[in-house]
């Protein structure tokens, strides 16, 4: 539950939902293809109760949705919905981050690349309305309502 300092910030609602690490590596299994609770039980070799609670809270949020599985079978399937897959660029960002700052040269990891090229996606960037990038200190905060 976030406190009356932190209710009116993104980032500590994100965080609310998407700031454990195991719902964040739930949905990074599903943007590579994932579906069954088995294939994300055996890729991540997280506990079951573990697991289940954090699908639950990921469909419970909008992020996963459980349907009848595409090959007509009596199990279900994980699908991201379109508030899952925004969560894309955070992760990518994530990756890039992990990347750049957590591997030692020569240090085998894994990479995302274009299905198009077969190329290493190009580095994420914050950038403004008329295309600039920038940085922390080119950048402030305010509140804002939205209607």
């Amino acid at each position: 539950m976030l406190d009356e300092r932190n209710n009116q910030c993104p980032v500590a609602r994100a965080l609310e939902v998407i700031g454990d690490r195991w719902a964040l590596m739930v949905l990074r299994d599903a943007f590579d293809g994932l579906r069954r609770f088995s294939e994300f039980q055996k890729n991540l070799g997280l506990a079951k109760n573990i697991l289940a609670s954090r699908l639950k809270l990921l469909v419970e949020s909008g992020l996963l949705a459980l349907q009848p599985a595409s090959d007509g079978s009596a199990y279900k399937e994980y699908v991201l919905t379109e508030k899952g897959r925004s969560v894309f660029p955070i992760v990518i960002g994530m990756r890039q981050w992990g990347e750049r700052f957590l591997f030692e040269a020569g240090e085998a990891r894994s990479q995302v690349l274009d299905n198009v090229l077969g190329q290493p996606i190009e580095t994420l960037q914050v950038r403004t309305g008329d295309g600039r990038a920038v940085g922390p200190e080119e950048c402030h905060r305010r509140v804002v309502r939205h209607s």
